[in-house]
């Protein structure tokens, strides 16, 4: 069972702009090879830091507005965002320290000041 959830359009304010902890935006699409790739390492991340972090997902095709919100020019994008606002991200496939590192989520939790 994954601790990571797709959202839309509909759904984004509430969960990702007024959530009360940082959450993990992972923009992506099912054409997109390196996005598959990512998706075990972005849900290890999501069970590492299921009490502190919220881990969503976006498909960009199916929500262009939000991709192109985010500043979506390439995927997977992954996306940290805390008190509503984009704090961190990393573009590409890659390895889960380098990716932690990149989001700043290898030393204190991440909704540690």
């Amino acid at each position: 069972m994954t601790n990571v959830r797709s959202l839309t359009g509909a759904d984004f304010e509430r969960e990702v702009t007024r959530s009360d902890v940082p959450v993990l935006v992972d923009y992506w699409a099912p054409w997109c090879g390196p996005c598959h790739t990512l998706r075990p390492v972005i849900e290890e991340i999501a069970a590492e830091h299921a009490e502190t972090l919220k881990v969503v997902k976006v498909n960009v095709d199916d929500e262009p507005r939000l991709a192109a919100s985010a500043g979506v020019q390439g995927i997977p994008l992954v996306v940290l965002y805390r008190d509503g606002q984009p704090v961190a991200r990393a573009v590409g496939a890659q390895p889960k320290a380098q990716l932690q590192s990149a989001l700043g989520l290898d030393g204190d939790p991440p909704n540690a000041a």
